[in-house]
């Protein structure tokens, strides 16, 4: 799928993004971290694609491992909705259940092998 803009927002709304991105081909990650929230991302973007319309003193970075990747939550409804990636810290990825309009259930996913990147156990 080509490159459209997107909107997007955490679910009480404090952040608002929009995003220029495909959805497919949507992945999940089988790290520690993306086993546990369970997101469809969007296909790889360079950050520049990004765009914080509002609410960025709502979002709250977590990161653990390599302290390589950085993933943003709300801190007022604690969704998920984008990270820097850690193989490529230039390149995005969104959470496709943020996007405006787009039925994450009824998209095919890969999954991509983050659990080998780790240096921790279960990181």
């Amino acid at each position: 799928m080509s490159a459209a803009v997107l909107q997007g927002s955490c679910h009480c709304g404090a952040v608002r993004f929009e995003v220029q991105t495909g959805i497919t081909p949507a992945g999940r990650c089988n790290c520690s971290l993306c086993r546990r929230k369970g997101a469809l991302m969007t296909p790889l973007f360079p950050a520049e694609q990004l765009k914080i319309l509002s609410g960025e003193d709502a979002l709250t970075l977590y990161q653990f491992n390599t302290k390589v990747a950085k993933h943003y939550f709300c801190k007022h409804c604690g969704i998920y909705p984008f990270h820097q990636t850690r193989r490529d810290p230039g390149q995005w990825r969104v959470n496709i259940g943020c996007l405006d309009g787009v039925d994450p259930y009824a998209l095919a996913a890969n999954v991509a092998d983050g659990a080998s990147l780790s240096v921790l156990e279960d990181a």
